[in-house]
């Protein structure tokens, strides 16, 4: 090997290492055995470290992101912006070097990966970006979008189920431009993987519709070269290249489970520098290194410069593509609220029925919308009529078919969006949330807006019974931070919660019901709010104030009219969307839930746990902290008190009348 490739290699081992050793906390063993697998996806890779956000750039994805030394060494050394402080800085207050790649704080970080195997759902999403884009926008001479997705994981990564079901669907769709690089050193935290995870990765994966390439030995370079030539000639089969690495290469620790997950020491420090014959003070690069790897930056903007050139020529030929291009990369959609089709209803619906009369509207004004469900669309409503179907060998549809894998769907969305230029949503039923918990939470870190269509959201699913009735689900949702969650209680909140959370910064869930909500007096764009006023009292101070949401709200505006029989002056608020409410202004939060009045009632078919910062210690909750059974719905509403004389009961107990 070329004396200045090998002395890179050992600049990102070394500079792992130190800044690992510095921190007192870190991993070391990955970026010291896959080094070279690191060098050589960036330097078969076109970007532009100038401009990170280059439309044609490929993607690379560290799905191991315990191993983020290797992530920032490579930037640092190939000029992406990082500073020898950034890289000393490493895992410390306020760093770009954080724990794990973290999204919009590193310069280069395409995703925030952390939990494992995330990453590579995440390059599965990116991949299908690429190929429903390209097929829109790329003409004869112009291949708009033409570029690869790379992604590095490691053993962990492999024995997560969320690579293997993203890996299904990646192989099925045909996603012939998204390359992975095993890093297969055989060892995890616990010692050698003979323990648990015997499996013959290779075949699993050529039985998933890949093609399978091996390299011997990762510090053969070359051999990794002609690996990723041969994955970017496969034009259908998405590539795994499975490279034999030695985890802590180079250190006293090497081959260990040791060396995994903590610093190597002084010492060992000392003795890795020795081995690798490196003689540079601490953090020091020599010149030539930066150097060379400033060729393969100067070969992308090149190759920007030349992409560039092609879009002013293709906007002469296709100037009305061309600016759909340009509208889709920016997804400002701040207009939709005055579009009156999208407020308007025909009859009484289920809200997932409301949802899908909405998203049908808005596949109209929203064109990069894109979508589909865990094989649950018929019943979760989530199919977009006018639109065709995203095929292995048609990719021009824009309904996504995610298979029964909710766990993946939701991270592949994810690497739709962050891919750019779409605006992606999933959907399957509330209960099943759970299964795709994590890659939600990496929507919420990430604060992209991605949506979750939730049907079936209540013990109302009925006749299915409690594994399929979501009760702790809402407040779950809830508990995470940047994650918005709707429940709307009938058509125009419903368009409120899609608005919301198309023109949002931050992810959205869509809670809607199986069972029809009748269309109300009052709703509509209030709904913005978050909680608002649906029925105001007589008098300016309300005897009981009652807070619903979806299927609840009327129910609690029958309960109303119920209390004003008896001489009971309430007040009903809609609260479609706790987080948005809680962004308003103190002095609207006082008009609507004033605190001076401590009788409350809240009113939802899902765990109590979210409401006691509404109802305080005086207001009483209409909820349920059981599971539910399996039985017709209306009987479920019935058994477990969500009827007009309980909401009227807690309203008399709260107020003393």
């Amino acid at each position: 090997m070329n004396d200045v490739k090998q002395l890179t290699i050992n600049a990102i081992r070394v500079l792992s290492a130190e800044a690992i050793q510095k921190a007192n906390s870190g991993h070391p063993g990955m970026p010291l055995g896959a080094a070279p697998i690191g060098y050589a996806a960036f330097t078969n890779m076109t970007f532009n470290p100038k401009n990170t956000a280059f439309d044609n750039r490929d993607r690379f994805v560290l799905s191991a992101g315990h191993a983020s030394m290797l992530d920032y060494s490579l930037y640092y050394l190939f000029g992406f912006g990082l500073t020898k402080d950034d890289i000393m800085n490493f895992r410390q207050l306020g760093s770009r070097t954080a724990g794990h790649p973290e999204y919009k704080v590193c310069p280069g970080v395409e995703t925030s990966t952390g939990p494992l195997g995330q990453g590579v759902a995440n390059a599965v999403g990116m991949a299908i970006a690429e190929n429903y884009l390209a097929a829109k926008f790329n003409k004869e001479g112009f291949p708009i979008v033409d570029h690869y997705t790379i992604a590095l994981c490691g053993d962990g990564c492999m024995q997560e189920g969320i690579e293997n079901e993203a890996a299904s669907l990646a192989g099925s769709l045909k996603l012939g431009k998204l390359i992975v690089l095993y890093d297969d050193n055989d060892i995890t935290i616990e010692g050698s993987t003979d323990i648990t995870f015997n499996e013959d990765v290779g075949k699993r994966h050529e039985a998933l519709g890949w093609q399978v390439i091996k390299v011997k030995d990762a510090n053969d370079v070359a051999a990794i070269n002609r690996a990723i030539k041969k994955a970017k000639a496969e034009k259908e089969k998405p590539s795994l290249i499975i490279i034999k690495s030695t985890i802590g290469y180079g250190s006293l620790l090497a081959g260990k489970a040791s060396c995994h997950g903590a610093p190597l020491g002084e010492e060992g420090v000392a003795a890795l520098k020795k081995n690798l014959g490196w003689d540079y003070a601490p953090f020091e690069v020599p010149e030539e290194v930066f150097k060379h790897c400033k060729k393969f930056a100067l070969k992308g903007r090149r190759a920007e410069k030349a992409w560039k050139e092609m879009f002013k020529e293709y906007e002469k030929q296709y100037p009305e593509l061309a600016k759909e291009y340009n509208e889709w990369k920016k997804n400002n959609y701040k207009d939709l609220a005055s579009i009156d089709e999208l407020w308007q209803f025909e009859k009484d619906d289920a809200s997932s029925g409301y949802s899908s009369t909405v998203l049908n509207k808005l596949a109209k004004y929203v064109p990069n919308l894109i979508g589909g469900s865990a094989d649950l669309a018929p019943a979760n409503k989530s199919n977009m009529k006018s639109r065709g179907d995203f095929l292995p060998d048609d990719k021009t549809g824009s309904n996504m078919h995610f298979g029964i894998r909710e766990h993946a769907m939701a991270a592949i969305a994810n690497g739709m969006y962050l891919h750019g230029g779409l605006m992606p949503y999933c959907a399957t039923f509330a209960v099943f949330s759970d299964y795709m918990k994590n890659a939600m939470r990496m929507s919420a870190i990430m604060e992209i807006p991605v949506t979750y269509i939730l049907t079936h959201d209540s013990i109302g699913v009925g006749e299915d019974g409690p594994t399929h009735q979501p009760i702790e689900q809402l407040a779950g949702l809830r508990a995470m931070p940047n994650l918005k969650v709707y429940r709307p209680a009938d058509g125009r909140e419903t368009t409120a919660a899609w608005i919301g959370a198309l023109t949002g910064k931050e992810p959205s869930c869509l809670f809607l019901s199986r069972q029809t909500l009748p269309m109300l007096e009052g709703t509509g764009k209030d709904a913005f709010k978050g909680g608002y006023i649906l029925r105001d009292s007589a008098k300016k101070t309300p005897d009981v104030i009652i807070i619903a949401t979806g299927s609840e709200v009327s129910l609690a505006v029958n309960a109303r009219e119920e209390l004003l029989k008896d001489g009971i002056d309430a007040r009903v608020v809609s609260m479609p969307c706790m987080e948005e409410f809680e962004k308003q202004s103190e002095k609207y939060k006082e008009s609507v839930i004033p605190s001076s009045v401590r009788a409350r009632v809240a009113v939802e078919a899902g765990a109590t746990l979210s409401w006691y910062k509404y109802v305080g210690l005086d207001g009483k909750i209409v909820g349920i902290d059981t599971f539910g059974a399996s039985a017709p719905a209306k009987k479920l509403f019935e058994k477990f008190g969500f009827t007009v004389d309980a909401v009227v009961n807690a309203a008399k107990e709260v107020c003393g009348k």
